[in-house]
């Protein structure tokens, strides 16, 4: 299976980025499943429905949310209605919405993707990997599903770490979002779970974590209430991960980091060209 995983889509240049590139990408590479984080796509701010089926439209099967996932306040409503959208699974009983769903692949493959939300100098959400192990247990790889994706959506590396080699070897995908930057650590676990820290972010990044500047750099340097962060408005980059698992297994056997835009050195998966 052909997996490709998009970081935290950011205001309008992620959102045109994604539109423009992903039904080309769908094709060229044959994936059989998308999944894009997406709760900084209205303006850096949560996500509207509006843009949500603007995102689904252009290819996406899945979308995960993380901490924003309701500055948009529609988003209460119509998360609901929208099986496809995930807020992290780990958010308290009775949030709207829900946190992990099963999927037709393109292929046919059934596939679990799961969104949670790390602890660490973030909100003091339930157990992240408790959440996990009962998502896993309730949907084991190779039995109920033939995939397993799982966004991370986390400050602190060495949480998503700990959360992958907790699954190793029960999942095809762990994949970090949250802080906006790439890393370069992807790569399979010795169980066969790909791995990476953070999958960066689709959006412009001649910005401050997708942001205009002007308005981050005011605040390090006088520690006082001013305007509203706006989104950058240039051009915008893709970043993520491409997967290739083995069908019989589900587990990983090979990545790639894809960086497809401006400012970043480009990365894609050669072995699919």
């Amino acid at each position: 299976m052909r997996l490709l995983f998009l970081g935290d889509i950011v205001g309008r240049p992620g959102r045109t980025a994604v539109v423009e590139r992903l039904p080309r990408l769908r094709e060229r590479w044959s994936l059989d499943l998308v999944v894009i984080n997406g709760e900084n796509a209205a303006g850096g701010f949560g996500i509207t429905e509006a843009i949500c089926d603007e995102v689904l439209a252009a290819g996406a099967d899945v979308i995960t949310l993380g901490n924003h996932s309701f500055d948009q306040r529609e988003a209460l409503v119509f998360i609901e209605r929208q099986p496809r959208l995930l807020r992290p699974a780990n958010y308290p009983r009775g949030t709207p919405g829900r946190g992990a769903t099963v999927v037709e692949a393109r292929n046919g493959a059934r596939v679990l993707v799961m969104n949670v939300m790390g602890r660490l100098f973030m909100d003091p959400l339930d157990d992240p990997f408790t959440v996990v192990a009962q998502e896993l247990e309730a949907c084991p790889l190779g039995a109920a599903c033939d995939a397993v994706v799982i966004d991370m959506h986390a400050e602190a590396t060495s949480e998503k770490q700990g959360l992958a080699a907790f699954v190793d070897g029960r999942a095809s995908l762990v994949v970090g979002t949250h802080t906006h930057v790439p890393t370069a650590d992807g790569r399979v676990l010795p169980g066969g779970t790909a791995y990476l820290s953070d999958a960066g972010m689709c959006g412009d990044y001649d910005s401050i974590l997708g942001m205009q500047k002007d308005e981050p750099i005011r605040r390090f340097l006088e520690k006082t209430p001013g305007s509203r962060l706006e989104a950058a408005s240039g051009e915008g980059t893709l970043a993520g991960i491409a997967v290739e698992t083995d069908d019989a297994t589900g587990l990983a056997h090979r990545v790639a980091h894809v960086r497809i835009g401006p400012h970043l050195a480009p990365s894609g998966p050669d072995f699919w060209e």
